[in-house]
């Protein structure tokens, strides 16, 4: 392993590629999913919702678990992401949502949201632009 490279995860794909939906297991056992939604109004463009789905956390799949996995499952969705991009190269919007702890106030910029700003750049190259003017929702968009 080299320095500064975090690996991720192993990855469970979907058995059939466009069920979107893909999971993988943390050394602590905290199993995550990683879901991609297309929108009714435009099926080219993915809504992308991961979290945890342990019964320990009573279906509270925005939890934070503080196990100090947390660079290892931003790699592996970073990973996931490209996974299902390689699997639907016709795909022209991604969005993201940072969804506020309940500690966090509403009118601000989510810590998830500054992640997300964080570790976008390293799925998305040059050919695609970021809106970031809809507060704790990033819009990721192909340039054509």
């Amino acid at each position: 392993m080299t320095e500064g490279y975090v690996e991720e995860y192993k990855i469970t794909a979907p058995a059939i590629s466009t069920a979107g939906i893909y999971f993988f297991t943390t050394d602590s056992g905290v199993i995550y999913e990683v879901r991609f939604g297309r929108r009714q109004d435009n099926i080219l463009h993915a809504t992308i919702v991961f979290g945890v789905i342990n019964d320990e956390y009573e279906g509270e799949e925005y939890t934070v678990t503080n196990r100090g996995e947390l660079y290892r499952v931003m790699t592996t969705i970073v990973h996931v992401v490209k996974m299902f991009m390689a699997e639907h190269p016709k795909m022209i919007t991604y969005e993201f949502t940072g969804l506020a702890k309940e500690d966090e106030p509403e009118d601000k910029l989510t810590a998830r949201i500054n992640l997300y700003k964080r570790y976008l750049p390293r799925i998305f190259e040059k050919d695609w632009k970021f809106d970031y003017s809809r507060g704790n929702t990033i819009l990721v968009t192909r340039i054509k």
